[in-house]
């Protein structure tokens, strides 16, 4: 390999198309510390932003926090192999960027796995310079991935509880289009529609739509899937909809899946039809909640991040193990929605990297916890009455906007009192005033915005 990108002719030959490619941030997994060196030197020099990392563990981290732009994965490592490693990210809804694989005795076998989980391109040792920068230039040109990742219950492979669920949700899908759940309030029945959603497939929830819903709606929707997040919410008019819906599953290829809060008895008390009961309630699961999965809290909650990240959400954030550590100890009433959106507001309301334990020593507020929580599932849906921050700005003039009203709202509910803002917020006092100073705020017992 070394000679092969050594050579000063070839290295000459392609130095004015190396000029040519776009500067990007590029991460090179390999165990031999001399690949990593020659191809970081060779990468560095078109001005690309380089980053290394000699096992899986490494790589992890780096992707985790730089997020790079694309990836050259080595497939025969100490730790992790590079197919493990590829499969991981792909399950966890984490190859949002090219991944080239690399190997010096690679098969074709292994090429076209490779290629079936996600990889782009297998560039083969010695690697020619002409053949790495044509491929990197390819990779960078295919960006950005057009559909963005979903949660799904793979995404958690080391929760027993979880893929106990996964397992009888494939066994029971093969039998039904309509899945219904039985569960409380804080299920996480929804990483369970994702798991059956087909990448790319249409998503439709349902209890979004209070419109009729006729065939040319139906044919748009082909092969997709339908989720109702609440079903003893439904409007008469609505399961009228979900009637006609059910009736034409299989014309259109759809999957239904339902969460019901109520029994079938309580469904029929309430006045439902009898027959649309029965069809829904002829398939029903039960599924784990937060405080089942208890032990993989921590887990899911940087999974979250992570995603909210990737999908561009929030901006690069992570959490300090302190405040991992606080928020998998805290009781989620309200289930995946409420920790979805908490979550985020943490993200959005800091303008540190990472998220320190004083920043989650209080919650948000319910009524901003609320207000997310319904648009986390629904993130097209207009937003709540309870929080009215402008959507067609920047984010850094949105993340403001967001920490203006969180003040204002715990300066009003304190008085001004700053001993209180501080306890209540979790900020050090020096902290608190020059993030209020910042945001044109000040305490006081009137708690009255400068002006």
């Amino acid at each position: 390999m070394v000679e092969a990108l050594n050579s000063p002719s070839v290295y000459v030959q392609f130095h004015d198309e190396r000029r040519t490619l776009k500067m990007a941030k590029l991460l090179i997994v390999d165990d031999e510390i001399g690949i990593r060196e020659l191809l970081s030197e060779i990468l560095r020099d078109e001005g690309h932003d380089v980053l290394l990392a000699e096992n899986a563990a490494v790589a992890r981290a780096a992707r985790n926090a730089a997020c790079p732009d694309m990836v050259l994965l080595d497939i025969w490592m100490p730790d992790t192999d590079g197919i493990s490693l590829l499969k991981e990210w792909a399950t966890a809804g984490q190859l949002t960027m090219p991944v080239v694989m690399m190997s010096g005795h690679g098969t074709i076998d292994t090429a076209v796995e490779a290629t079936r989980i996600g990889a782009i391109d297998y560039l083969e040792k010695p690697i020619a310079l002409q053949k790495l920068l044509a491929t990197v230039k390819n990779g960078l040109q295919r960006r950005p991935v057009s559909v963005p990742p979903q949660l799904t219950l793979a995404s958690l492979p080391k929760s027993a509880a979880l893929a106990d669920l996964h397992q009888r949700l494939r066994q029971v899908a093969m039998q039904s289009r309509i899945i219904l759940f039985q569960v409380g309030a804080d299920h996480l029945v929804e990483l369970a529609a994702r798991s059956l959603q087909t990448p790319g497939a249409p998503w439709l929830d349902l209890g979004t739509f209070t419109g009729s819903i006729d065939t040319a709606q139906l044919t748009s929707l082909h092969g997709g899937l339908l989720y109702l997040a609440r079903l003893e919410k439904l409007t008469r008019a609505q399961q009228k909809n979900l009637t006609f819906i059910i009736d034409r599953l299989d014309r259109y290829n759809l999957r239904l899946i339902v969460v019901s809060g109520a029994s079938r008895q309580q469904l029929l008390a309430a006045g439902w039809d009898s027959v649309l009961v029965t069809r829904l309630f002829a398939v029903a699961l039960t599924a784990p909640g937060l405080a089942d999965i208890r032990s993989d809290l921590t887990d899911l909650i940087a999974l979250i991040l992570r995603h909210q990240v990737t999908i561009q959400e929030v901006p690069p954030r992570r959490f300090s193990p302190a405040a991992l550590a606080q928020l998998s100890a805290r009781d989620w009433a309200g289930g995946y929605g409420e920790l979805y959106a908490t979550v985020r507001n943490l993200a959005l309301a800091t303008d540190e990297e990472e998220i320190v334990l004083a920043e989650t020593a209080a919650p948000p507020s319910p009524a901003l916890v609320l207000a997310a929580a319904e648009t986390t599932t629904h993130p097209t849906s207009p937003p709540s009455d309870s929080i009215s921050i402008p959507c067609n700005q920047p984010l850094r003039e949105a993340r403001e906007a967001f920490e203006r009203m969180y003040f204002e709202y715990h300066l009003k509910q304190e008085n001004g009192n700053m001993t209180h803002l501080a306890q209540q917020t979790g900020l050090e006092r020096t902290h608190l005033y020059r993030k209020l100073k910042q945001l044109g705020l000040h305490g006081g017992r009137r708690g009255k915005t400068e002006t």
